[in-house]
């Protein structure tokens, strides 16, 4: 599995922000963490990657569970990626501009369903 600080490593590619994106990412892996401690909790990251006619572009992030069956992003302000997106001006967004595009991005994906999955098998 492609590690998520490896995506920095990765070309930058140019995406319109408000422009449809017509890419399809997959699914690359899920890396789970079981807590040391005595709360038990479980935390982990999940790799994305998809090709575009300019090259591939990688998504990470953290995520934990929340109780059985139910995991979120953890900071959805931390997203790796090595996507810049630019506005209708031609800026390359800051990162906390680009949030909001990357994070719909994320909710598109069926991410949830593959760390439930990635749980069940270690899990079991």
């Amino acid at each position: 599995m492609a590690t998520a600080w490896a995506l920095r490593a990765w070309p930058p590619l140019l995406w319109q922000a408000t422009g449809p994106e017509h890419v399809r990412f997959h699914h690359l892996g899920t890396r789970i963490t079981l807590s040391g401690d005595t709360s038990g909790g479980v935390t982990g990251q999940t790799v994305w990657a998809a090709k575009s006619l300019d090259g591939e572009a990688g998504m990470a992030w953290d995520w934990v569970q929340l109780s059985r069956g139910v995991v979120a992003i953890a900071d959805p302000m931390s997203l790796v990626t090595n996507v810049r997106l630019i506005g209708d001006e031609g800026e390359v967004l800051t990162a906390h501009e680009a949030a909001r595009y990357l994070n719909e991005m994320v909710r598109a994906l069926p991410w949830q369903e593959e760390v439930q999955r990635a749980l069940g098998q270690h899990l079991n």
